[in-house]
């Protein structure tokens, strides 16, 4: 059964650090993009950072550019997502995301499989 599992949450004060990480079963990430999404209470879920297949090209949003870093270990099967100078407004479940298109905007309605989240706590 495809899965991908988020890990790495917890509490945080602001302006402290997580990684967090994205690992798959019985798939190959290799040949997905993967996309990093966020749902705070009650809110919608949006999107925070994208990687390409070969890890050649990402993107972000602008509420967390320059703070949080993507990346991807292909050997390992994983992704990562380096939050740092966290803010309470980043609390929220972060969802690691696969998309198989080859030409992935890294829109939600594009993303085939789905982490069931882990969740980032920022508070003092």
């Amino acid at each position: 059964q495809l899965q991908l599992v988020e890990s790495g949450g917890g509490l945080v004060q602001p302006g402290g650090s997580l990684r967090l990480s994205c690992a798959a079963s019985a798939f190959t990430l290799n040949y997905y993009t993967i996309g990093w999404f966020r749902q705070a209470p009650g809110k919608e879920r949006e999107g925070v950072s994208c990687i390409s297949r070969s890890g050649g090209s990402t993107n972000y949003a602008d509420s967390v550019k320059g703070r949080f870093t993507i990346s991807r270990d292909n050997a390992k099967n994983t992704v990562y997502l380096q939050m740092n100078s966290l803010k309470p407004e980043d609390t929220a479940v972060y969802y690691c995301a696969a998309d198989p298109n080859y030409y992935s905007d890294c829109k939600q309605s594009g993303m085939d499989h789905w982490g069931k989240g882990t969740l980032v706590t920022v508070s003092s």
